[in-house]
């Protein structure tokens, strides 16, 4: 087995183990790297003095998979694996995909769709009684009654409709420990009631006193206004100083989702990245090429958890939470030396960055005793007025890196909040990362352009973008490289109608972006975007909000991203003349879209004095953003 976990009755005869005390079942390969969630719980629990098994991508019309390592003495865990198993499957049109990043030799089919469900159904079909637990991204994010944008409805807790019987949600090292040995001390796991982190199903009898109640499964399964008020409540309860319990009543049953369990320290994070993972797929792949998903983070580096940029459209607030943990210094190159003795390590490190890349500290101090504010970005609109901005950490990691022996680049590939590095009165970082950190291209999140969109959406306005694209292409000229941002663009959010969508066509001509790929905006369990998307209304405002829908308006849409292509060009004019926008249909220098009729002659410009979106428009734009910026500044 050469150090992995057990995959076969084999494997626990050759470990002289005759029942397991956990077996884990997952919807991906068995990927024994930190990146992977299931290899972190099973390390871990092994070092607590568990034995664990694993059973991988099950055949689930079949019970011969389900029984290959026999009865488990504690519990089944079950998770659909790194992603949701719908996304797994599907694009945002709903269209099968045809590949599997998870799966050993990329290919799609080898988990069911809600992979959750049908594995815990399945198991308690074969095992009757034996206690099931769920966890991972899928069932962390569908713990609530929630909307199924593939079925378009909304559907019950996962926990309902699994008949597990208990979710752990977050990321769930603490919640597994304390699981396991109170199972080991012979409590019943219907008496886990109390855990942090954990959503259980009770009796409504039994429901824990001075708890936020969330609209019942029930209303908000046919009331809109219900399920933007139970979105909000429960992402107003998800801080772990000052979150409270969180019920939701499905038919006769009271779902209970217990406060946010408390970040590791630096100390029991250190000691979960410690932990002997291989760092590899399982040798039983070699045979089908391998798996394709550890290729991107085989000799990378996670030096942090969590991420206060709280965007709408992102599961990281209502999964890992908006509290940055991190790794201690010495932690991260004791990694990188274990890296460094991979036979194929050709002395690149991919990456040293999380969820975002250069946060190493809370966005204040007052969120270490009072909690992140309930109902407030600390980026967007604009920057909180209390932010502390400071990469000097993180800096001397990667200068320390750097250094070793045998590193030729470090490299950051993970998302770098480009909103809170231009806030950095100190630009020794933005130097060193544009001069030793980047191959060519620096990926960052605009997102958009448009204010109401990037309202929506909980990102920044654009003008912080504009800085940071002024700074960054000034500092690249100076030092003599040919470097370039590439901004992820999103189309289709809810809050973007055609108009909004031409302002952003706009911005990308005047600055000469022609993106290779636009993302339409895709609805996934438990965001605050898919709430808008869903109820068509703000769940912090309860105003109405205008989502496009039809798969027609987004592909016009995404077509004005990409105005440039000549296939684009009938979808792009449609969508001009339905905005009024025909001033921006011709062969004048203003224009996105070429009038064939005068031959494709360029000719000056004509302004559409009807139009809101002149250039007096934008100043006047540019100038309320100026005001904003310079009472900020003041008040630093």
């Amino acid at each position: 087995m050469d150090g992995f976990l057990p995959i076969s009755r084999q494997d626990m005869h050759e470990m002289g183990i005759e029942q397991l005390d956990f077996i884990l079942v997952t919807g991906d390969a068995y990927v024994d790297h930190p990146s992977f969630g299931i290899a972190i719980i099973s390390r871990l629990l092994e070092a607590k003095g568990f034995s664990v098994g694993i059973i991988s991508q099950p055949n689930w019309k079949s019970d011969k998979d389900f029984k290959a390592l026999g009865v488990p003495k504690y519990a089944f865990l079950v998770t659909s694996g790194n992603i949701d198993s719908m996304v797994a499957h599907y694009t945002v049109a709903k269209r099968k995909r045809s590949d599997d990043a998870y799966t050993a030799g990329g290919k799609a089919g080898k988990r069911p769709d809600r992979a959750v469900i049908v594995y815990c159904q399945k198991l308690r079909e074969i095992f009757g009684g034996i206690p099931i637990i769920i966890g991972g991204l899928e069932a962390s994010l569908r713990r609530f009654a929630h909307y199924d944008y593939w079925d378009d409805v909304v559907k019950p807790s996962v926990l309902v409709e699994s008949k597990a019987d208990l979710l752990l949600y977050g990321m769930s090292e603490n919640q597994i420990i304390e699981v396991a040995n109170r199972l080991k001390n012979g409590e019943d796991i219907k008496a886990l009631t109390d855990i942090r982190g954990t959503c259980y199903l009770t009796q409504p009898v039994n429901t824990p006193i001075g708890s936020a109640e969330c609209p019942s499964f029930e209303q908000v399964s046919v009331n809109k206004e219900a399920y933007a008020r139970a979105c909000r409540i429960q992402y107003d309860q998800q801080d772990e100083v000052y979150g409270r319990t969180v019920i939701q009543r499905h038919g006769k049953q009271m779902l209970v989702q217990n406060p946010p369990a408390k970040s590791l320290t630096q100390e029991e994070l250190d000691f979960v990245y410690s932990l002997p993972y291989k760092r590899t797929y399982h040798p039983c792949y070699e045979s089908e090429g391998g798996v394709p998903g550890i290729e991107e983070v085989k000799f990378s580096i996670t030096h942090n958890r969590g991420c206060f940029g709280h965007c709408n459209f992102c599961s990281i607030a209502l999964h890992q939470g908006r509290r940055i943990s991190c790794r201690s210094e010495e932690s991260i190159f004791e990694e990188a030396e274990r890296i460094m003795q991979m036979p194929d390590f050709k002395g690149y490190i991919h990456d040293v960055g999380g969820p975002t890349a250069n946060f190493r500290q809370p966005s204040c101090q007052k969120q270490l005793e009072k909690g992140l504010c309930k109902g407030k970005k600390c980026l967007a609109p604009f920057p909180c007025k209390a932010l502390e901005v400071d990469h000097t950490e993180y800096l001397r990691i990667l200068r320390r890196l750097r250094k070793i022996k045998g590193v030729k680049r470090v490299f950051i590939r993970s998302g770098i909040r480009y909103d809170y590095l231009i806030e950095d009165e100190n630009d020794e970082f933005m130097r060193e990362l544009i001069k030793h950190h980047v191959s060519g291209q620096l990926k960052v999140a605009p997102e958009h352009c448009s204010a109401v969109v990037l309202d929506k959406m909980g990102k920044p306005h654009i003008e912080g973008y504009k800085r940071f694209q002024e700074k960054f292409y000034s500092i690249t000229k100076g030092i003599n490289k040919e470097q370039y941002l590439v901004p992820y663009l999103m189309s289709s959010h809810p809050g973007s109608t055609l108009r909004e969508a031409i302002e952003l066509a706009l911005f990308l001509k005047e600055n000469n972006i022609r993106p290779e790929q636009v993302q339409d905006f895709y609805p996934t369990p438990g965001t605050i975007s898919t709430c808008m998307f869903y109820t068509e209304l703000d769940p912090y405002t309860m105003e109405k909000v205008y989502v496009p829908k039809t798969s027609h308006e987004k592909a016009m849409q995404r077509a004005l991203l990409q105005y440039f292509k000549p296939q684009n060009r009938e979808l792009v004019i449609e969508a001009l003349r339905r905005a009024n926008r025909h001033d921006l249909i011709g062969n004048t220098e203003k224009c996105i879209v070429t009038d064939n009729s005068n031959g494709g002659k360029v000719t000056k410009s004509k302004v559409n004095k009807n139009s809101k979106h002149t250039s007096g428009y934008r100043s006047e734009r540019k100038g309320e953003w100026q005001r904003v910026e310079q009472k900020r500044r003041r008040k630093r």
